[in-house]
């Protein structure tokens, strides 16, 4: 089966397109994913600035939010067919579509709400393929978080190591999935990762860039003490897990509030600092487990600064790339809906209690007619236990 996989993160830069293509194994109990191709399409300009400009802790109109939802609905639908187009020989089978993150309801560790934008009409009209949207909720319904939606991918493709690892994601929002032999999985998001050093880029560029670009402003500073504690003291870090945070907590208002106790660094030292703040909060949040390997996917990764502070903080851990298992770091988000999306069109559930906090394994989503009648296959028997990448020539897993 060939899904196509459609997101767009935090940052609200562009929407994220995977083709992959899926095959049960071993009776049900394995399951082989085939990349079949990636790519970012950015988001037209004025609606990269309506989404910015809705997102916390703007305020905002009923209005806006339903011309947001179709025209975020209508670029995920091109992108969508543009890469069915060009990934999967203009065929596929099903688009499983996470959309825009808009607002996450999060009170402490308990979550009562999360909404995501991009109405699947408009894709499943667009390329005559059934959807498979609101991926999040149903967790939610049933207790849980509604993420990092990242463990269910990070669990079959981590299953059977030995040794304490984690899979770390550094989007706006940093989050870990924690695999460990005999004990149960934990995942939790710790706290930002660029969603700080993006807004910080803003605020000393006037707007003119998003992203600190190879770090290279961070490089020419040194952490302010001040100002790190300060942001340290955030009751979040010492929340329990599960947990989950989005821009409601840590977008621009958190940094302004910040910098209006302690005072504005050089715009060098405060990028530092940033860099630190994520560094030394994911450590923190990753030692008590005791990890041996953390493996990285996401922006973070191209900002060499933040990934030697990291290496630093979780030494005696080795720092490696989700590309070692075979999958594109930038690509695994939108790999992972797609994932989501098989296992729900296969009446699977698209989370886990133990990593969500959820009463139980819901399946994901709500799935919209795409040209024909909807014809869904007999649900599977077992859950899969493991995952493995082969590249689309060599039918050989990664390794």
């Amino acid at each position: 089966m060939i899904v196509i996989g459609v997101s767009s993160g935090t940052s609200a830069d562009g929407i994220d397109v995977a083709a992959a293509r899926f095959e049960f194994e071993q009776g049900g109990e394995c399951l082989r994913l085939v990349p079949l191709g990636f790519a970012t399409t950015p988001y037209s300009g004025p609606l990269r600035e309506a989404i910015r400009g809705a997102l916390p802790p703007a305020a905002t109109t009923m209005e806006a939010v339903c011309q947001l939802d179709t025209r975020i609905g209508q670029e995920f639908a091109a992108a969508a067919r543009s890469g069915i187009a060009e990934f999967a020989d203009g065929r596929a089978d099903l688009v499983a579509s996470h959309g825009q993150t808009l607002f996450h309801w999060a009170d402490g560790t308990t979550v009562h709400g999360t909404l995501q934008l991009g109405q699947p009409a408009w894709i499943a009209e667009a390329t005559g393929l059934p959807v498979v949207s609101d991926l999040r909720v149903a967790d939610v319904a049933a207790g849980g978080q509604g993420a990092p939606l990242a463990s269910t991918l990070d669990l079959l493709l981590l299953g059977g190591r030995t040794e304490p690892t984690a899979a770390l994601n550094l989007g706006g929002i940093a989050n870990v999935t924690v695999v460990r032999d005999g004990q149960p999985p934990r995942a939790f998001d710790t706290g930002p990762a660029n969603s700080l050093i993006d807004a910080a880029m803003r605020l000393v560029t006037d707007g003119r860039a998003d992203f600190d670009s190879g770090g290279a402003l961070a490089r020419t500073g040194r952490p302010d003490p001040a100002l790190l504690d300060q942001l340290l003291a955030e009751p979040y870090y010492r929340l329990p897990a599960p947990k989950t945070t989005g821009l409601e907590l840590f977008g621009p208002d958190h940094l302004d509030a910040a910098l209006t106790l302690v005072g504005r660094p050089s715009d060098a030292d405060l990028l530092a600092t940033l860099v630190e703040l994520t560094a030394v909060t994911v450590a923190d949040a990753l030692r008590p487990f005791g990890v041996r390997k953390v493996l990285v996917s996401g922006g973070g990764t191209r900002n060499p600064v933040l990934m030697e502070r990291l290496a630093a903080h979780l030494s005696p851990a080795r720092l490696d790339s989700t590309e070692r298992l075979g999958l594109d770091g930038d690509a695994k988000e939108a790999y992972l809906f797609a994932l989501i999306g098989f296992l729900s069109w296969h009446g699977l559930a698209g989370s886990l209690p133990d990593c969500t906090g959820a009463r139980r394994a819901p399946i994901a989503g709500r799935i919209t007619p795409g040209a024909e009648p909807l014809r869904m296959p007999r649900p599977a028997p077992v859950a899969p236990r493991r995952l493995y990448v082969s590249t689309p020539d060599s039918g050989s897993p990664a390794r």
